[in-house]
């Protein structure tokens, strides 16, 4: 099963380059079938390119960091 409490500490590396650009991202929840879902926010709330950031950056690291992370998705 997935540590909540790790998912949280490899957020919490991506979010400064997510803050750097007026954006954010919450940990809503992590299931147990290794899916991970956040809520982006502020600026990367309603960006063209969120998807992107979801898939290509913030879930990319977490697989690095965590294998047992099948996916991200945004809730």
């Amino acid at each position: 099963m997935l540590d909540k409490v790790k998912v949280q500490e490899v957020l919490d590396k991506v979010r400064p380059s997510l803050q750097a650009d007026g954006g954010d991202c919450e940990l809503i929840n992590v299931r147990e079938d290794g899916v991970v879902e956040v809520r982006l926010q502020g600026a990367c709330g309603s960006c063209p390119m969120a998807t992107l950031t979801l898939k290509a950056g913030i879930e990319r690291v977490l697989k690095d960091e965590i294998p047992e992370v099948k996916e991200v998705i945004s809730v």
